[in-house]
């Protein structure tokens, strides 16, 4: 039988075909939309978001956005978003340096004047909620080929024991055979020269005092370049200083020249909302780390100091008396090395760093006794030359000591980049590394969070240094500590590479922010553009039917000793299976030393629960924490904050 169509299919044939015919046309747009518009329609569906999560992105109004450094959640439940000149050279050049204060509660914000350029200093909590913030920018890098002007480093004596000498910035060092001239780029403190009396004879012994600086010709030019040792007096002094105060120094040319860092160190106010200077360091710090003891001092090392090398002194700072003190021995780490408290007078190297130094010094991990400078090494450790721009995290409870190293790349531009995870168990007796599960990607600069759930959240990365050719990693997964086990999650909405990272907020949420790639195209050849946007994790837990609610009655956050107890109100008690005492982040760097989640002992009581927190310092380190009551499912509630004192046996 043949079959004859009617008008109106024959209307829907030449329609049909037409739309063929411009789908043929536009097929790769028309599949994309497709593809976009499903995707947005599964990532929002309910089962999506309850086993994957949610990403949305934080609508943050043109004049707070920056070019997000540093992040730290403070105990007010603000973040303090650092950019200090963003690594931005015209900002830097301009003395335009940035923080914005971020309420996540209220999404409200607020530009913060900031005194120097903070851009990758170091920082950590201090006892009493401050932030000490320790070092940053004193210079930028200059690459060899684009120095204007001849400089280096001088060696300036004081030979006067009994007058110590101050040079401001701008001071003129003229050579005594060449006659050329270098100014000082910051100003300079001489001690006093150190007189003895021989005992016997009664005659004085003069030795003179020594200090460094960065000198650099007031002009631009060859001409000005200097190739041999040379003395140098300082211009403008009296006859008798004169005599008593000059400079030497090698060839000063125009070699690269290397970020150089300042000495300044502040507090951060979180209830003044505001900076304070408190005394500088011995050393001018560029990338250094900073960890907060168990006493509620601060050690802090590496860093490139105010010509540009890494330091090797070890200073402490005094939260009580604002001041530092630099150890009698010194110890060499790469930049931002990952430094963690785990045990008296103990601190645990990861052997990962972000940035600067050789491949063959400091870059094994171990434990390292800072009071005796002993180093143990500790072995095992797969990929070892790729530890540059990874993670590195104490794994939840803190109490097992367990520690992650996550990803990472080789030296400097390396095209080395690894996709291992690899822990260490502290508590064993002679402690070694082993390979836990892989990572989603082989990836330059993970950024791993600790959840209350006992989860680790661990986010984005490249493929390659500072996401070159295009590699950044649109991936997420949780890692299961217990057993020792990863699945994936949501994707990221953009990439994050070098100057990115993460923090969890006090309502279980996880936030992003920054990346700095050196180029935006597959080909190398577009600059890239420093990445403003935050984005906001929702974690599965979040979209259970309910969660625990915890409540604290006064209108500050309890205070409780080591040791001691506290009480919460909730409805929710007999759900309650494990409570959590979490310490606020501060990240910069692939480096997020102060997130640690520890396991507390609780009972129920009438309205609540009732906590007991561990003794031992080393674990719980003085300062602000989080609380959170998680129910049988994982599913934690908003935090409660409690402020743990210094130990009264170490204050």
């Amino acid at each position: 039988m043949n079959y004859r169509p009617s008008r109106r299919a024959k209307r829907i044939g030449i329609a049909s075909a037409a739309l063929l015919v411009v789908a043929g046309m536009n097929a790769p747009w028309l599949i994309r939309f497709s593809t976009e518009q499903f995707n947005q329609y599964n990532i929002n569906r309910a089962g999506y978001k309850a086993e994957n999560g949610l990403w949305q992105v934080l609508d943050v109004p043109a004049k707070y956005r920056v070019n997000t450094i540093h992040a730290a959640l403070l105990h007010t439940g603000k973040v303090l978003l650092v950019a200090g000149s963003g690594n931005d050279a015209e900002q830097f050049k301009a003395k335009t340096f940035r923080s914005v204060l971020w309420d996540p509660e209220k999404n409200t914000y607020k530009n913060i004047p900031t005194p120097k350029d903070m851009f990758c200093s170091g920082h950590t909590q201090l006892p009493d909620g401050k932030l000490l913030i320790a070092g940053g920018t004193q210079r930028y890098e200059t690459l060899e080929g684009d120095v204007e002007k001849a400089g280096g480093l001088m060696i300036v004596s004081n030979e006067n024991p009994d007058k110590p000498m101050t040079l401001p910035e701008g001071t003129r060092f003229k050579g005594n055979k060449s006659g050329k001239s270098f100014v000082t780029q910051k100003s300079l403190l001489l001690p006093r020269a150190k007189k003895d009396i021989d005992p016997v004879t009664g005659e004085a012994e003069v030795t003179a005092s020594q200090s460094r600086i960065y000198v650099e010709a007031k002009h631009k030019g060859k001409k000005h370049a200097t190739g041999d040792t040379e003395q140098y007096s300082v211009v403008g002094l009296s006859s008798q200083d004169s005599k008593n105060v000059y400079g030497i120094a090698n060839k000063l040319s125009f070699d690269k020249k290397d970020f150089q860092g300042i000495n300044e160190a502040y507090e951060f106010d979180p209830v003044a909302e505001k900076y304070l200077p408190v005394d500088p360091m011995e050393d001018a710090r560029w990338y250094p780390t900073l960890t907060t003891l168990e006493d509620g001092r601060v050690l802090t090392v590496s860093g490139l100091d105010d010509i540009g090398e890494v330091s090797e002194k070890v200073e402490i700072y005094d939260p009580k008396t604002k001041k530092w003190q630099t150890l009698p021995k010194q110890r060499y780490f790469p930049t931002y090395p990952a430094m963690f408290l785990a045990g008296k007078d103990r601190l645990f190297y990861s052997g990962t760093s972000s940035g600067y130094g050789p491949a063959e010094e400091g870059r094994t991990p171990g434990l390292w006794d800072w009071k005796t400078d002993r180093f143990t090494k500790i072995k095992g450790l797969s990929d070892p030359d790729a530890l540059e721009t990874a993670m590195a995290v104490l794994l939840p409870p803190a109490q097992n000591q367990r520690y992650m190293v996550l990803g990472g790349g080789g030296i400097g531009e390396s095209r080395k980049v690894t996709d291992k995870t690899r822990i260490v168990d502290l508590t064993e007796n002679t402690p070694r590394f082993k390979d836990g599960p892989k990572l989603y990607a082989p990836v330059r600069y993970p950024s791993s969070v600790i959840l209350p759930d006992d989860s680790v959240l661990t986010t984005n990365g490249s493929g390659g240094y500072r996401g070159w050719s295009d590699s950044n990693v649109l991936k997420a997964e949780l890692y299961d500590a217990r057993s020792n086990t990863s699945r994936p999650v949501a994707d990221p909405l953009i990439g994050r590479n070098y100057h990115s990272g993460a923090l969890l907020l006090p309502d279980g949420k996880v936030m992003t922010f920054g990346s700095d790639s050196l180029f935006d195209d597959e080909a190398n050849t577009k600059p890239g553009e420093f990445e403003q946007q935050i984005d906001i994790w929702s974690p599965p837990y979040l979209f259970r039917d309910e969660r625990p609610e915890l409540h604290d009655d006064g209108e500050k956050p309890q205070v409780v000793e080591l040791g001691g107890t506290a009480e919460f109100r909730t409805a929710d008690a007999a759900k309650v299976k494990q409570v959590r005492l979490i310490r606020p982040s501060s990240f910069t760097h692939v480096t997020n030393i102060e997130q640690r989640s520890v396991a507390l002992e609780f009972e129920t009581t009438d309205d609540g629960i009732e906590v007991t927190l561990p003794k031992d310092p080393t674990l719980v380190p003085p300062g602000y924490y989080m609380v959170n009551a998680v129910d049988g499912e994982g599913t934690p509630s908003q935090a409660v904050w409690v402020h743990v004192p210094v130990d009264a046996s170490l204050g």
